[in-house]
This record gives C-alpha cells, sequence and structure tokens, in this order.
C-alpha cells in the first residue's frame, strides 16, 4: 500500500467533488480509485481526507443553495409569526425533509459493519454501478412531473428516504436514486432536485461526523505523523469541483437528461463485475 500524496490527493478531490452530485455514485467511485491507486482506505491520511472531502462537497450544496436557502429560511421565519395566515408551507416541506432523513439515519447505523464490508467488494460496486443506470434509464421515460409541494405527502417523503438508504451502498447513486424516485412519485424536477439536496444536508453532515468519529481513536503518534498537505488540498480540491458537478446537475436535471449518465453506470459497472470475476 502507497501513501496518500499530492497526485493521489487531486485525483480523489475530483473523483469525490465530480461523483457526489452527479449520479453516477461517488461512494462507488472513490472505492475503486483508492484500489486503483493502490491505498489503504483505513490508513490515517484515507480516513482523514474523507472527512475533508465530505465537509468540502457539505459547503458545495451550501454555495449552489445559499440563495434558495435564505429565501426558505426567511420563510420559515415569516410562517412562525403569530399574524402569519396563509398555508406553512415552508414548515411542512421542512417536516417532510426531517421524515425523509429518519431512513437512512436508522438504516445506515443499523447496518454500519455491513456496508463497510459492501466496499471492499468489487462486486457490490458493480451491481449497484448498474442498478444506478436501470434508475436513470426508467427516470427518462417517466412524464414530466406536475406535483407541488402541497400534494407531495409523508409517505411519498418515506419512499424517498428510503431510495436515500439504498444509496448508503456502495455504486447506488445518492442523487440519482432520491431525485429519480421523487420523480417516479410526480414531483416536478425542480422539487425533486431540491428536495434530493434538503435531505443531502443531514445525510453528508451525519456521513462525515462517523468518519470523524474513526479518526478520534488514532493514536496521538500517528496524527503526528500525518501529511497534512495532501489532505488539505484534496479537500479544497473537492469543494471547487464539487460546485461544478453541482451546477451541472441541476442544468442536466432542468433538461431532462439525467438517462444520459445511464450508458456511463452500465459500462463501469460491467467493466467491475468483468474483472471481479
Amino acid at each position: 500500500m502507497t501513501q496518500l500524496g499530492y497526485l493521489d490527493a487531486t485525483i480523489l478531490g475530483v473523483v469525490q467533488g465530480l461523483t457526489e452530485f452527479l449520479p453516477i455514485s461517488s461512494s462507488g467511485h472513490l472505492a475503486l480509485t483508492q484500489r486503483l491507486l493502490d491505498l489503504d482506505a483505513s490508513s490515517p491520511e484515507l480516513l482523514l481526507f474523507n472527512v475533508i472531502a465530505h465537509v468540502g462537497t457539505l459547503v458545495a450544496v451550501v454555495i449552489v443553495f445559499i440563495h434558495s436557502g435564505r429565501r426558505f429560511a426567511r420563510k420559515l421565519v415569516q410562517e412562525l409569526n403569530g399574524n402569519y395566515h396563509g398555508k406553512r408551507n415552508a414548515w411542512r416541506i421542512m417536516a417532510l425533509a426531517i421524515i425523509a432523513t429518519l431512513p437512512t439515519a436508522l438504516i445506515g447505523l443499523s447496518f454500519k459493519n455491513t456496508i463497510e464490508d459492501a466496499f471492499g467488494r468489487p462486486l457490490w460496486i458493480g451491481f449497484g454501478l448498474i442498478v444506478s443506470g436501470i434508475l436513470l434509464a426508467v427516470a427518462g421515460a417517466v412524464p414530466r412531473g406536475s406535483r407541488g409541494w402541497r400534494t407531495f405527502y409523508v409517505w411519498q417523503a418515506i419512499l424517498v428516504g428510503l431510495a436515500q438508504s439504498v444509496a448508503i451502498l456502495p455504486g447506488i447513486s445518492r442523487s440519482g436514486s432520491t431525485i429519480c424516485t421523487a420523480m417516479f412519485l410526480g414531483l416536478r424536477r425542480r422539487w425533486a432536485g431540491e428536495f434530493s439536496f434538503l435531505i443531502a444536508l443531514p445525510a453528508i453532515l451525519g456521513a462525515t461526523l462517523l468518519k470523524m468519529r474513526d479518526t478520534f481513536h488514532l493514536p496521538d503518534a500517528q496524527y503526528e505523523a500525518l501529511h497534512w498537505g495532501p489532505v488539505w488540498i484534496g479537500g479544497v480540491i473537492s469543494l471547487v469541483v464539487g460546485v461544478f458537478a453541482l451546477r451541472l446537475l441541476l442544468a442536466t436535471l432542468r433538461r431532462a437528461k439525467l438517462h444520459y449518465f445511464a450508458p456511463y453506470c452500465w459500462i463501469l459497472g460491467g467493466t467491475v463485475l468483468w474483472m471481479a470475476r
């Protein structure tokens, strides 16, 4: 196993930034890239890199949605006013998002060891990528949704949350599975994308905290021996590339072109399965 260097960190930062948001599975790509670079996923540098890279992509979500996030926050505050007499749609959306994140938290914590084991098995990654491709291809044939927040119900939010839970497995895209599920349920494309990334914030934050917890158990000697330069470089790159990738995904979603990513998932998934046979 080789030590994480600047070139490795740059490659991993680009991969993390691109695949965290594009519907092609960041977990699968990171696992494959680490294997190709002959890096030990359990090494202190890689554990720390995963934390910083996830923080980078979390900040990317905040940057891209900063304006809509401010409007949403103002609406939440406005609806708290006792003199407000309209429908409290912002708080309804927030409640749906909280409900949608619960399955991810429960399944992620309950099957943590099983999921971590899957990351070391290329067969899981290959099958996951093929499943992601199928979801994207089917989404391309789904008619344009017309459902708004007023007709988006709790059971539908739970289904989107379950889709995000399945995406914990390597190879299955989180953004692809949640956006496609919301579209299958008739939600408008714009709302499907925004709801997907609203529930992504706690999911990415939770994953970051879990990975951070793993780094707390490192001995002091290992902390002192860490090469922080590549770690920080990789984190900054994941942020910058993540902003680009997220904007690209939203543009692709508006044009109803998500299915364009399906062949890539099938080709890579098939290649992984063939090499792992």
